[in-house]
C-alpha cells in the first residue's frame, strides 16, 4: 500500500472504507480479548516513539495503524525547527499513554518516504489511520495547536475507526509487546470476508449478495449495511459511461435519473458535497414519485459516507429544508 494525503474528514475511497471495517473489527477483538486476558498486550513508554525507515514502513506503520493512529514525524539531524518539534511530540506521545504511536523518520535516509507523502518541507507531521495516510502540520508548531490536532486525530480514530491505541504498564520491558490471543470468528466473518474479497475481484455483484445474505439473518449488521450500500453503488457506477453520464446531466438538469446517476459518480469520485448538493437542488424542483426517488438515493448515500461525517449532518439539514 502507498501513503497518499487524505483530508481528516475523509473522502470516499473504497479502500480506506473497507480499511476501516477492517480495523474495527481488528480493535474490537483486541479489546475483547485483552479484557479476558487482564490486560495482555501491554507495551512499555519506551515503544511510544520508534524510529522507523523504508523497510520497516509496512510492519511498523502501515500494520501498526490497524491498532493504534500512528503519527509520523518527518526530520533531519541538521533542521533547527525539528529540534524544537521533536521532544515536543516525544514528550506526548508519553501523555497520550497510547493513544497514538510516534514513529519518527530521517528524511535524509529515506527519501522515497518523503516523496510518496509529498512533503515539502521540514518539519513535517503526518498520521496513518488504517492504512490511510493524512496531513496534520507543518513547521514547528505551537504545543497548544498540536494538542488540538491530536485530540482531533484520536477522536477521529476511536469513532469511525474504533481504535482506542494501546494499553501502556509502565512496568513493561521495551519492546516486549505481545500479540494479542486469536480469536473466534463471529458467526458472519464468513459471509462479511467473503463480501471483501468479491470487493477486491471487482465481483459487485457477488459482494452485494454476501452482504444481503448477512442481512437476512441480522437486519441491524452495522458493517453489512455500509458494505451493501458501498457495493451497490460501486455496481451501478461499473455499468455507467462516465463522459455520457456528465453530458446528461449537463444538458438536462430537470432529468431525475441523470442526476441521480450523476451524483452517484461525483460520491465515487470523491466529491461528497457535490454530490449531496446536486440531489438537494433535485428534491427542491420535483415532487411525487421523482422527488422520493432522488430522497431515497440521498439517504443511500448517507449510508456511504457514515452518518459520523459532518458533511451528513449538514446535507440531512439541507434536505429536511428541502423537503419541507
Amino acid at each position: 500500500m502507498q501513503p497518499r494525503n487524505m483530508s481528516m474528514s475523509g473522502v470516499v475511497d473504497l479502500a480506506a472504507v473497507k480499511a476501516a471495517q477492517e480495523a474495527k473489527a481488528k480493535a474490537e477483538q483486541a479489546r475483547a480479548e485483552a479484557a479476558r486476558q487482564g490486560g495482555a498486550g501491554a507495551v512499555s513508554p519506551a515503544d511510544l516513539v520508534i524510529d522507523v525507515d523504508e523497510a520497516g514502513f509496512e510492519r511498523d506503520v502501515l500494520q501498526r495503524s490497524a491498532e493504534v493512529p500512528v503519527v509520523i514525524d518527518f526530520w533531519a539531524e541538521w533542521c533547527q525547527p525539528c529540534k524544537q518539534l521533536s521532544p515536543v511530540l516525544e514528550r506526548l506521545a508519553v501523555e497520550y499513554n497510547g493513544r497514538f504511536l510516534l514513529a519518527k523518520i530521517d528524511v535524509d535516509a529515506n527519501q522515497m518516504l518523503m516523496q510518496q507523502f509529498g512533503v515539502q518541507g521540514i518539519p513535517a507531521v503526518f498520521a496513518v489511520v488504517a492504512g490511510q495516510a493524512l496531513p496534520l502540520f507543518q513547521g514547528a508548531a505551537a504545543e497548544a495547536q498540536i494538542r488540538q490536532t491530536l485530540d482531533q486525530l484520536v477522536q477521529v480514530a476511536e469513532q469511525r475507526f474504533g481504535l482506542t491505541g494501546l494499553t501502556v504498564d509502565p512496568d513493561a520491558e521495551p519492546g516486549g509487546e505481545q500479540p494479542a490471543a486469536a480469536v473466534a470468528p463471529g458467526p458472519y466473518d464468513g459471509l462479511l470476508e467473503a463480501a471483501v474479497q468479491a470487493l477486491d475481484a471487482g465481483d459487485f455483484g457477488g459482494a452485494v449478495q454476501a452482504y444481503k445474505n448477512v442481512l437476512a439473518d441480522d437486519p441491524a449488521n452495522t458493517e453489512a449495511k455500509l458494505g451493501l450500500a458501498q457495493a451497490e453503488l460501486l455496481q451501478r457506477v461499473g455499468s455507467m459511461d462516465p463522459q455520457q453520464v456528465r453530458k446528461d446531466a449537463a444538458e438536462k438538469p430537470a432529468d431525475v435519473q441523470a442526476q441521480i446517476a450523476a451524483a452517484d459518480l461525483d460520491l465515487v469520485g470523491g466529491h461528497v458535497e457535490d454530490a449531496f448538493g446536486r440531489l438537494i437542488e433535485t428534491v427542491r424542483g420535483t415532487a411525487g414519485d421523482d422527488r422520493d426517488a432522488v430522497r431515497l438515493r440521498l439517504l443511500e448515500l448517507f449510508e456511504v459516507v457514515g452518518p459520523d461525517d459532518p458533511r451528513v449532518a449538514a446535507a440531512r439539514r439541507a434536505l429536511a429544508r428541502a423537503l419541507f
